[in-house]
C-alpha cells in the first residue's frame, strides 16, 4: 500500500503546494483544478512502496477549462518523499490514450529505470503499469516529469525530496517545497508547430522604429550605429531572449497563478527552508525575495557551502535550496520574474495568512549584447544559412596536442591539470557546417563567474547581489579526484529561423553515440554557438561543474551554458548503460539531445 500523510505529520516540516489529489485517490468525482489563495497541504506519499497514476484531468487557471496530464489527479503531481539507503517501488499506471514514462530528474538510478523511452526502457503503454525500483544512494531536492512527447508541458511533473541517513547539516524550523512552472492554454503541440513556422511568434518586445529614433536621440547616430551594428550584420535581434514567452504562458508557483498567490507561514525569528525546483517546459526565473536575503544552501540537491545572495537564476531542471529568516508580523513576495521579462510568478511568506506583500516591478528588459553572441571579435561572413563564423575557428598555436575525431565529438589527450576547465582549442565538426547551423561563436568565454543576460549590473542597479555557478563550492570534499584521461567538446547548435537544433549539427538519428569507458574519468565542455541560454542534462551521473577548486567541485545534474559560452565539468563514468545528454527546454530537446553510452 503506498502511505501518504499530511505536513503535520512531518516532524518540524511542512510541505506545501497548491493543488492536492486526495479527491482523485478516494475516486470521488473531480472539479476542474483551478488557482486558489487557500493555504493547503500539498499530498505527500512517504515509504517504500508507491502506486502512480497518469491521467487526464480538467484544469483553469486562465478562465478557460483545459485538459491536463496529472498524476493522481494534481498538477503538480504529489510529492515523494523518501530516505537515502531505502529501496524504494513505484508502481506507474498509465491511464492517457497514448503511451508515457516518468524520469526521475537528478536520480542515480540503474540505467533500465531512467524512465527515457527509447533508451532505458520502451515507455508505458495505454492501460499498463511499470515497476520503477531502485535503491536511494543520495539526499536532497529533485523532481520527475514525463520524457513522452509534450507531456511535461501538460502539467507531468512533481517534485522529490529525500531525506539523508545522517543528520541534515543545516538547521530549519519550516520546510516548503516551491516548483515554478509554466502553463498554457495552448496545446503543445500547436506551440511547437507555431515555432516551426515562425520562431519569433510569440515575441512581443521587438524593435520598432520609435526605439531606434530614442536611442538616435539619446546617443547620436554613430553610437548607434556602432551598438546595433554587429547584431544587425548576424541578423540576430538583441530582444530575441525567450522563445516561448508571456504572450501564451501563465506562470505558476505550485500550481498557482500570480492571483491566486499561493502562501507559506513562519513565525517571526524561525529558520524557513524553500527548495525552489524548476519544473517550467523553456522558462527561466530570476528570483528574488525583496528585503530578505537568502542563504543558498544546495545546488541540484547536492550540499553546498552556504553563499548568501540576493538573487539568483534558476534554469529549467535545476534546484535550489535556501534558508531565509524572515522579521517581524509582516510578509514577503517570492517574485520569480522570466529571463526576458514577459511576466513572473509570485507567492508569498507571511506571519499571517491574512497578510500579502507589494509585488515589485519587474526588473529592466535584458537585450542581447556581443559577448552573448560570442562575438568579441569581427567574424567573417560566408553564406546566408552560416549568418555569423569566426576567421579562427579555434586552433592555438600553443596547443600540443592537436584534437582526435572520435563518435560524437572531439576529445583531447594527455590533459594537463586544469583549473577552471578547458585550455583546448575550439575544434568544430563538419557537420557544423550546413544548413542546421546559422552560427559559431567566434570567441566563447569561460561562463562560469557570468551571472547571465539580465543580471550583470544588477549589484549597481539594484544593490542585489546574483549567485554565480563560480560561487558554487561542496560542503564535503570530492570523492573522485582523478584528473580527467581525455575531453569531450561537444557544440550546441541550431538554426533560429528553421527551428531546429541539435549537438554538433547533428540530429540524435544521424549521431553516433557518445562511447565513455566504465570506470574513466573525463572533462566534457560544452561550447553553446547559439544564442540562447541553454541548460543541459547529463541522465544517470554527476556533472561536476569546474570551479577551480578541485577538491570540492560542485555536483550538478542540469548546467547553464550562456549563448555565445563554453562551461566544463568532470564526469566518473561510473554506472553502465545507455543514459541521455539533453537540453532541457522542451521544445529544443527533441534536436539537442544525444545518447551517452557507457561500455
Amino acid at each position: 500500500m503506498t502511505e501518504s500523510f499530511r505536513s503535520g505529520a512531518i516532524s518540524r516540516r511542512t510541505f506545501v503546494t497548491g493543488v492536492g489529489a486526495g479527491a482523485a485517490l478516494l475516486g470521488l468525482p473531480q472539479r476542474p483544478l483551478s488557482a486558489s489563495s487557500a493555504v493547503s497541504p500539498a499530498e505527500v506519499l512517504s515509504g517504500h512502496q508507491f502506486n502512480l497514476s497518469i491521467g487526464y484531468r480538467r484544469v483553469n487557471f486562465t478562465g478557460s477549462e483545459r485538459q491536463a496530464v496529472t498524476v493522481n489527479g494534481s498538477l503538480p503531481g504529489p510529492i515523494l518523499r523518501w530516505r537515502e539507503g531505502d529501496t524504494v517501488t513505484l508502481n506507474v499506471r498509465n491511464q492517457l490514450a497514448r503511451a508515457s514514462s516518468l524520469h526521475w530528474h537528478g536520480i542515480r538510478v540503474p540505467s533500465d529505470m531512467d524512465g527515457v523511452p527509447g533508451l532505458s526502457f520502451s515507455g508505458i503503454e495505454p492501460g499498463q503499469t511499470f515497476r520503477y525500483r531502485f535503491p536511494i544512494r543520495q539526499s536532497g531536492t529533485y523532481w520527475y516529469h514525463s520524457q513522452s512527447g509534450f507531456q511535461e508541458q501538460q502539467g507531468l511533473y512533481g517534485a522529490i525530496v529525500i531525506d539523508p541517513a545522517s543528520p541534515e547539516p543545516f538547521a530549519s524550523d519550516r520546510d516548503y517545497v516551491v516548483v515554478l512552472s509554466d502553463w498554457s492554454n495552448e496545446p503543445p503541440q500547436a506551440i511547437y508547430t507555431n515555432l516551426k513556422k515562425d520562431p519569433h511568434y510569440y515575441n512581443r518586445q521587438q524593435r520598432t522604429a520609435a526605439d531606434l529614433w530614442r536611442e538616435v536621440r539619446a546617443n547620436g547616430v554613430a553610437r548607434t550605429w556602432r551598438d546595433r551594428h554587429p547584431r544587425n550584420w548576424a541578423q540576430v535581434s538583441d530582444r530575441d531572449i525567450a522563445h516561448v514567452t508571456g504572450e501564451t504562458y501563465t506562470y505558476l508557483i505550485n500550481g498557482q497563478t500570480p492571483d491566486a498567490n499561493w502562501s507559506a507561514l513562519f513565525k517571526p525569528g524561525e529558520k524557513i527552508r524553500l527548495r525552489f525546483i524548476n519544473a517550467a517546459s523553456m522558462t527561466l526565473f530570476d528570483l528574488h525575495i525583496p528585503a530578505l536575503k537568502m542563504r543558498v544552501i544546495a545546488a541540484d540537491g547536492q550540499n553546498i557551502e552556504p553563499v548568501s545572495v540576493d538573487e539568483f537564476r534558476i534554469g529549467t531542471g535545476e534546484t535550489y535550496d535556501v534558508i531565509v529568516e524572515p522579521k517581524g508580523d509582516r510578509a514577503y513576495t517570492l517574485f520569480a520574474q522570466t529571463m526576458d521579462r514577459s511576466g513572473y510568478a509570485r507567492g508569498t511568506l507571511t506571519a499571517d495568512v491574512n497578510l500579502s506583500a507589494q509585488i515589485p516591478p519587474m526588473d529592466h528588459r535584458p537585450m542581447f549584447t556581443p559577448q552573448d553572441l560570442g562575438l568579441t571579435e569581427r567574424p567573417t561572413a560566408t553564406t546566408a544559412d552560416n549568418k555569423y563564423k569566426t576567421a579562427k575557428v579555434g586552433h592555438s598555436d600553443t596547443e600540443s596536442d592537436p584534437p582526435t575525431a572520435v563518435a560524437g565529438g572531439w576529445y583531447y589527450g594527455n590533459l594537463a591539470a586544469a583549473g577552471l576547465g578547458s585550455n583546448a582549442p575550439i575544434a568544430h565538426q563538419p557537420s557544423e557546417f550546413g544548413y542546421s547551423v546559422d552560427s559559431r561563436a567566434a570567441s566563447p568565454a569561460n561562463g562560469l563567474t557570468d551571472p547571465g543576460i539580465g543580471m550583470r549590473n544588477h549589484m549597481r542597479r539594484y544593490n542585489r547581489r546574483v549567485l554565480t555557478y563560480a560561487d558554487l563550492r561542496k560542503l564535503k570534499p570530492s570523492r573522485d579526484r582523478r584528473q580527467p584521461e581525455r575531453e569531450l567538446q561537444l557544440h550546441l547548435t541550431g538554426n533560429i529561423d528553421r527551428y531546429m537544433w541539435s549537438i554538433n549539427g547533428e540530429k540524435p538519428r544521424n549521431a553516433d553515440p557518445l562511447l565513455l569507458r566504465h570506470g574513466e574519468r573525463l572533462r566534457i565542455t560544452l561550447v553553446n554557438d547559439t544564442t540562447f541560454v541553454q541548460p543541459i542534462h547529463l541522465h544517470g551521473l554527476w556533472s561536476e561543474l569546474e570551479t577551480g577548486d578541485g577538491q570540492h567541485l560542485p555536483n550538478k545534474h542540469t548546467i547553464l551554458v550562456q549563448a555565445g559560452s563554453t562551461i566544463s565539468y568532470l564526469v566518473s563514468a561510473d554506472t553502465y548503460g545507455r543514459w541521455a545528454l539533453q537540453c532541457q527546454m522542451l521544445y529544443q530537446r527533441p534536436g539537442m539531445f544525444r545518447e551517452v553510452r557507457i561500455v
